[in-house]
């Protein structure tokens, strides 16, 4: 069974770790709608990318409307 010869010290393991946090999101806004959207995806409030409509807000309202 593999043990350590020596303990890790926390300095070590800290330094070690120094990578490993976790960066804030870079929300952007909708160039369409003003909504804060995650960048380079489909903006969830009106359903626009890149300046034209991917998804049909309208579909997409009516078939939660059936459901």
């Amino acid at each position: 069974m593999a043990v350590p010869q020596n303990r890790t010290t926390r300095s070590r393991r800290d330094m070690r770790r120094s990578h490993d946090a976790l960066v804030a999101a870079n929300p952007a806004e909708c160039p369409n709608c003003g909504e804060l959207k995650r960048p380079h995806h489909v903006c969830g409030a009106c359903g626009h990318y890149d300046s034209r409509e991917v998804i049909a807000q309208a579909a997409v309202a009516a078939d939660d409307d059936a459901a």
